[in-house]
């Protein structure tokens, strides 16, 4: 159903043995692509704990947590990288972290991704739960975590502590606790850019909800007052970061899209993607490589439009389009996309309900033969190009 029908959330502590499965089983597949990184690095001469809390942007965020805003790199062609491009959320974590523990920066980051990513795999089955029982709630935490680029969820990275955020605030809409759903819109937009789909999500499902009371009134049980609440809450976070890096660089509230623009960020509706994949067509290696990107995004774009011909809760819908539309149209480093779409969690929806439908040993040996692939691949991915 798209249309909202809240009922009580179970309690926490039945919650949780509800979710104990999913996250039993999430946390298997964590730990077997951690123990294929320990190999696989081990086997190389490097260090999985390096891969994992200092390389790439898990390095911009300490520097943001150790450093503060300010530090930026000029790089001969002239662009200049900023570490104002991260949002705030982690390196505050991660400076909380090592002020109350004796972790160093990285080590609160990893900590903090590590708690994150069992938020968000409880958010995930939480959602799912909702919308197509428990069965399909675990198998959705399950594909999630067996995703190839599953490892990012054990990386020092803001991607596990987003979708935490986003997969309980997209619980609250779909529970009306929207004050609940607001702030942690809000915090979301503290974490990454695309806290946007959060805002949007929050904000298009209380505009549904106020249109329906005029049919119907008191549709979700909540006083008008908490909707309003929760909708004027949901963009605090991004918009005060944003506005804030405005005022820092002298620049107006457009000032970060001019940060983003020194990394060669920026929104052009594909069309930089697909130049790049065009280019892979070029020579015959290369072209094979095109086709699997071709292939990636018509299967993304397959699985959003089954979400919409199941029926699935806007509020779900709208965040999981913004969170695609983002990626893959976004003008960004082409091989952090994958990355980029693994918040967009509602996508894997309808295979969750495929695998929920079949057998259990047959669904587990499914699962267990994807683990294995997926932990092999991220130890490779991370000994060689990886994420930026």
């Amino acid at each position: 159903m798209t249309d909202l029908e809240t009922r009580p959330a179970p309690p926490r502590a039945d919650a949780l043995r509800r979710a104990a499965p999913a996250l039993l089983g999430f946390a298997a597949v964590r730990a077997l692509g951690l123990v294929a990184l320990a190999l696989w690095s081990g086997a190389r001469g490097t260090s999985a704990h390096t891969l994992l809390t200092a390389r790439w942007d898990a390095l911009w965020y300490t520097r943001v947590a150790g450093l503060g805003y300010g530090y930026e790199v000029r790089l001969p062609n002239g662009d200049v990288h900023s570490n104002l491009a991260f949002f705030p959320l982690l390196p505050w974590l991660e400076r909380l972290g090592a002020a109350v523990t004796p972790l160093s920066y990285a080590d609160a980051g990893l900590a903090v991704a590590t708690l994150a990513s069992l938020a968000a795999a409880w958010g995930i089955f939480a959602v799912a739960d909702r919308v197509h029982g428990r069965r399909a709630g675990v198998c959705a935490v399950l594909v999630w975590a067996v995703l190839p680029v599953g490892i990012v969820q054990s990386m020092a990275y803001s991607e596990s502590l987003f979708t935490a955020l986003a997969a309980w605030s997209l619980y609250a809409v779909l529970t009306g606790r929207w004050v609940t759903a607001g702030a942690l819109a809000s915090l979301a937009g503290l974490t990454r850019p695309v806290g946007a789909a959060v805002v949007a999500a929050v904000w298009v499902a209380a505009i549904a909800s106020f249109v329906h009371d005029r049919r119907a009134p008191a549709a979700d049980g909540a006083p008008a007052w908490r909707r309003a609440l929760g909708m004027l809450l949901a963009p605090l976070g991004a918009a005060g970061y944003v506005l804030w890096v405005g005022h820092h660089t002298g620049k107006g509230p457009l000032g970060y899209l001019d940060v983003q623009a020194g990394w060669r960020n920026g929104f052009d509706g594909g069309y930089a993607f697909a130049r790049f994949v065009g280019d892979k067509f070029t020579s015959f290696p290369s072209a094979l490589a095109g086709v699997g990107l071709i292939v990636g995004v018509v299967l993304v774009v397959w699985l959003y439009v089954v979400c919409v011909r199941q029926g699935q809760p806007l509020p779900l819908l709208v965040y999981a389009g913004v969170v695609t539309a983002l990626a893959l149209c976004a003008s960004s480093y082409f091989g952090s996309k994958p990355r980029l779409l693994l918040p967009a969690f509602p996508l894997l929806l309808p295979l969750a309900q495929a695998l929920a439908r079949l057998r259990t040993p047959r669904s587990a040996a499914i699962l267990g033969g994807v683990a294995v692939a997926s932990a092999v691949y991220g130890a490779f991915w991370l000994n060689g190009s990886g994420p930026p």
